[in-house]
């Protein structure tokens, strides 16, 4: 007599950011290159870019464990990443993300509000940028070298956390990166609360 096969987590991986804000584009590129190294069946991995309110719906839909995948700065050398879990807002006190605009922290508030549960962990894989324009900046599409080059160890970093993930939503998954050492600074992320930030 065999055991039955346990159930599998539902896990999200999310790309998000703008193509055309340089290194913004961080999110977009590794989704586009999970393409070719796709993910296990029970995973979703979806490039919502700068649909955020897309982004607020599909975090109501069941998910166990989601997994954003963005460019954010923390005080890190350039192409540096980062696994974050931020603290999830109750959706209390929320302004609406827009409709073509990418927060993460409106974003996870308005899904708060939404939602009749709790929001499913939150957890961000981060790339630290080089170039991010500011203000009325000209459009710049393209990634840096450094942030370009942490594409492929972003793809390998998921390979490696998503088996943790779906075996147990709240394990700590594993980034491997030896080349990371610089610590991040204290306010360097000021669109997320970092919670037990894991630096690599």
């Amino acid at each position: 007599m065999t055991d039955a096969a346990a159930p599998t987590a539902r896990l999200l991986v999310a790309g998000v950011g703008n193509i055309f804000l340089a290194d913004d584009a961080f999110g977009p590129e590794v989704l586009r290159a999970l393409q070719d190294r796709p993910l296990p069946p029970a995973v979703r991995a979806r490039d919502f870019g700068i649909r955020g309110l897309d982004l607020a719906y599909e975090l109501l839909t069941g998910y166990d464990t989601a997994v954003l995948v963005d460019a954010a700065p923390r005080g890190h050398r350039p192409g540096t990443l980062s696994v974050i879990e931020p603290d999830l807002p109750d959706g209390a006190d929320c302004a609406p993300p827009e409709a073509h605009g990418m927060d993460p922290a409106k974003v996870l508030a308005l899904a708060a509000r939404l939602g009749d549960g709790p929001l499913p962990r939150v957890l961000v894989l981060a790339c630290e940028p080089e170039t991010v324009p500011r203000g009325d900046e000209d459009i710049m599409p393209g990634l840096s070298a450094p942030v370009r080059a942490a594409v492929d160890h972003a793809v390998t970093a998921l390979h490696a956390m998503v088996p943790v993930l779906l075996a147990d939503p709240a394990a700590t998954p594993p980034l491997r990166r030896p080349d990371e050492s610089a610590a991040p600074h204290t306010a360097a992320l000021p669109h997320l609360a970092a919670r037990a930030p894991q630096d690599r």
